[in-house]
């Protein structure tokens, strides 16, 4: 990696994400660039790419110091009133992945509970690869065709993966971990301690299936019943 567009890059609840911090401040184990954006800038940025814009304009970041940092951002004046304005030019990701509840084989994929800008970043992305903790029938799908996210047209891999969101939460499916994210947070104070955390849950498991094992009782947990929400 090199560069970094992102509104916020952290441990969620946990704290800093010391790992991060350590690549733009210090350059370990490679130094990155970093893009600023706000909350919603970046929703502004995904949203054009969606919709084929090159841009988006926007009023939100006028006085902040986010243009300066982030470097892309070209201030303008409204056709209209002659105020001013900041245009967003248009984010379009090589690949977006979503983790959804449920997809069927072709790549209809629906997803239960907050979207967030996960449409805004399939639709502006080349291809989607979708995480499905299930895949279900196309009968399924087309029963309730609202929840669906993001058609089967833009998407080039539907991959089934139980547990794939964890530690974040999947609404319906399973609750969030906190203190694996607080585990997480204390490993990675160092970069001996990130390798030591990488080598036990990424390299040192043979696959997802073999994560969740590890997890053991703690994933059993964190499991919710179908029925209360898929």
């Amino acid at each position: 990696m090199r560069s970094v567009t992102a509104a916020w890059v952290g441990n969620v609840s946990a704290g800093l994400a010391h790992a991060y911090r350590r690549a733009m401040e210090q350059g370990i184990p490679r130094r990155i660039a970093v893009r600023d954006h706000s909350n919603f800038t970046i929703a502004q940025a995904l949203l054009a790419g969606a919709l084929g814009a090159p841009y988006l304009p926007t009023r939100t970041l006028l006085g902040s110091d986010i243009p300066r940092a982030n470097g892309t951002l070209l201030a303008s004046t409204s056709p209209f009133d002659g105020s001013p304005l900041l245009l967003i030019p248009a984010i379009t990701p090589d690949v977006t992945v979503i983790a959804v509840q449920q997809a069927d084989a072709d790549g209809n994929a629906q997803l239960l509970g907050p979207w967030g800008v996960s449409q805004e970043a399939a639709l502006a992305a080349k291809g989607v690869i979708v995480l499905a903790e299930e895949v279900v029938s196309r009968e399924v799908i087309g029963a309730d065709p609202n929840r669906t996210i993001v058609p089967a047209l833009k998407v080039v891999a539907v991959v089934e993966e139980p547990g794939a969101c964890h530690p974040s939460p999947l609404q319906g499916r399973y609750g969030r971990d906190h203190e694996f994210f607080h585990d997480y947070h204390r490993a990675t104070r160092t970069a001996e301690g990130f390798d030591a955390w990488i080598k036990e849950w990424v390299t040192g498991v043979r696959d997802r299936r073999d994560y969740l094992r590890k997890l053991g009782p703690r994933w059993q947990q964190l499991r919710i019943s179908v029925g209360g929400g898929g």
